[in-house]
């Protein structure tokens, strides 16, 4: 009998303590969450450029100091500077003319370009603050200075909308959501809880690929602008998305990527060029 009752006594203390556990962690849990949200949602900054709020946590100096910092190390990637002077001059010819005669003049962005020395990889790509980088895989495949300006009107694009540092706030959020669905579902005693913290770990990387998705979009409305402004035929978009399809091969499905597929992207510019040109694209300008 008295095992009996001390079986039974360890019995309701364990479940006792096992509630009180399950208790705090929903607390600490949901502690986290909501200050993840709101400090994602008091951190404010208006983009004059693109027209809109952002939720941003660091300031354009801030931004510029990162991409300095992380130009170097991005550049050995994709093996260091071309050994190409005059496809470094039309690079800089044509990036420098797109924001001297542009709203990306009106940014406090120091843009600067550079011809990578990868012919394998066809990218292009731009980091926080104004270093736009173009590999000599793609750099050769596209035909036209119109092109060119396409792609370098887009990355600039990023640089202006902020991409960077919006995607680090939203992956400051995403953590601190995650982190709390993680510790609000997870039990040591229980193998199968695992499966909850996988599925907000998941969920997590979904809707970064969904803001990836989302801001290649945005970059591509406003290379068509900037392409414009600066006396470019934005057709020539479109060109670049037929190069970047034929590059592609084999894609992944959309959903997986954190870039639209070429075809919906070409779609989009084409609603962005009518848009711009309701009644038609003035004729003379350079494609």
């Amino acid at each position: 009998m008295a095992w009996g009752r001390r079986g039974g006594y360890d019995g309701d203390g364990a479940s006792v303590r096992t509630g009180s556990r399950v208790v705090i962690q929903l607390i600490i849990a949901a502690v986290v969450a909501l200050f993840s949200i709101i400090t994602y949602f008091s951190q404010t900054q208006f983009n004059d450029i693109t027209n809109e709020k952002q939720h941003i946590a660091i300031s354009p100096k801030q931004e510029i100091a990162l991409g300095m910092q992380s130009a170097p190390q991005m550049s050995r990637e994709f093996g260091g500077p071309a050994n190409d002077p005059a496809a470094q001059a039309l690079v800089n010819e044509i990036g420098n003319e797109l924001v001297q005669n542009s709203d990306a003049n009106r940014s406090p962005y120091r843009f600067r370009f550079q011809v990578l020395d990868d012919n394998r990889t066809v990218n292009a790509f731009a980091l926080p603050g104004g270093p736009v980088f173009i590999t000599e895989a793609l750099l050769k495949r596209l035909k036209t200075k119109g092109q060119i300006a396409g792609v370098l009107g887009h990355e600039i694009g990023h640089v202006v909308a902020r991409h960077s540092a919006e995607h680090i706030a939203k992956q400051q959020l995403t953590q601190g959501l995650t982190g709390a669905a993680v510790l609000a579902t997870y039990d040591p005693d229980d193998p199968n809880s695992r499966n909850s913290a996988m599925m907000a770990s998941l969920i997590g990387q979904v809707v970064t690929m969904k803001f990836g998705r989302q801001d290649e979009l945005e970059s591509d409305r406003l290379g068509v602008k900037f392409m414009t402004q600066a006396g470019y035929d934005p057709h020539a978009m479109l060109d670049v998305m037929d190069v970047l399809k034929a590059a592609s091969g084999s894609r992944q499905i959309e959903f997986f990527s954190t870039h639209p597929n070429p075809e919906n992207r070409s779609a989009r510019i084409k609603e962005a060029i009518e848009k711009e040109f309701p009644n038609g694209v003035p004729s003379g300008l350079k494609r």
